[in-house]
């Protein structure tokens, strides 16, 4: 009869009285692991991105055999990676402009075609930044036109690098350097932005999924999946940036499992158009308990708290939770 856990030991391999299967371990050093993106970069303590970067390329690799081409969008993970002259990537690995990652990588494939190296694979790269708006009309002609291309996306909500400036996958009432925390609806307004989930979904495109650092072993198995899929593909994972969200750096994972949890950032894999799966919320929680720890937020908990944006909120998380199922009693 199979033994129910019901707690678990941090820091080790075990869970409740057991020691997990090799398979279930999550660990930083591996020989089989490519470290693609080594040690000695820049990153912040507690970057999300970099974590989020190491895993997903580490993955690709893997899949790939270890023959990988990577196209890098101007952002923090190109800054903090490789400042001149040095590099932290372990891989043949490109700088793009800000806004043409998706095209340069679309360049890259072509190249290898006519060279006949169809194992070479390659992955395009970028903030949100870089994806939601400087490069969004180059990476929508790789969805239609329906190159050989892994893209992700790395989103932490702004334009961390230079300043913390607003981008369209900025959460509505977040205080940024562009929509501070003044008048009658501080913080960036409600009703903006982009889903590019839902807009590449809207290609048909073989693939795409979300992602988040609180889960690098779904991170990682929907990277396999994508490299084993032919044509435009597209991952978009949640890295929390303790600067620009005002958050502790111990934080990150837990900002990224209470975003999943709230129903905010709904987390799930779509082929051609379609959602075939998504991960169910385990144990529910209100926005508050994920926008509390934010200083981008504080102004909406101050001594009188902002009772509609908060109300605002929690019905987007709400429609999340209804539109793709995520609750386990949800068909």
């Amino acid at each position: 009869m199979d033994t129910v856990v019901k707690f678990y030991q941090t820091g080790t391999f075990t869970v409740g009285n057991r020691l997990l299967a090799p398979e279930q371990r999550t660990v930083q050093a591996n020989m089989r692991r490519t470290n693609s993106l080594n040690s000695g970069h820049r990153a912040c303590q507690g970057c999300g991105e970099a974590l989020g970067a190491r895993y997903a390329i580490d993955a690709a690799m893997s899949a790939a055999q270890g023959r990988l081409i990577a196209a890098n969008a101007t952002g923090c993970l190109e800054v903090f990676s490789t400042p001149y002259p040095e590099t932290s990537w372990q891989i043949p690995w490109i700088h793009s402009l800000f806004g043409n990652a998706a095209a340069v990588g679309t360049g890259i494939a072509a190249a290898m075609r006519v060279k006949g190296r169809s194992d070479v694979r390659v992955v395009a790269q970028g903030g949100d930044g870089g994806t939601t708006d400087i490069g969004f009309g180059c990476l929508s002609g790789m969805f239609e036109r329906n190159d050989d291309v892994l893209y992700i996306c790395y989103d932490n909500e702004a334009y961390m690098n230079t300043g913390v400036q607003r981008s369209s996958a900025t959460p509505a009432a977040a205080r940024t350097a562009t929509t501070p925390a003044v008048g009658a609806q501080p913080g960036n307004v409600f009703g903006q932005g982009k889903n590019l989930p839902r807009i590449a979904m809207a290609h048909e495109i073989p693939y795409v999924a979300t992602a988040t650092v609180a889960d690098l072993h779904d991170l990682e198995r929907k990277v396999r999946t994508a490299m084993a899929v032919q044509g435009a593909r597209y991952i978009h994972i949640l890295v929390p940036c303790p600067l620009g969200w005002g958050a502790a750096s111990q934080d990150t994972i837990r900002l990224a499992r209470l975003a999943q949890e709230s129903g905010l950032f709904p987390v799930f894999e779509a082929m051609c158009g379609e959602v075939v799966q998504v991960s169910k919320i385990r144990r529910r929680v209100p926005v508050e308990d994920y926008l509390r720890p934010q200083r981008r937020f504080a102004h909406l908990f101050g001594e009188q708290p902002d009772l509609a944006a908060l109300a605002q909120l929690q019905a987007m998380a709400d429609r999340n939770i209804q539109r793709y199922g995520l609750l386990e009693s949800s068909p």
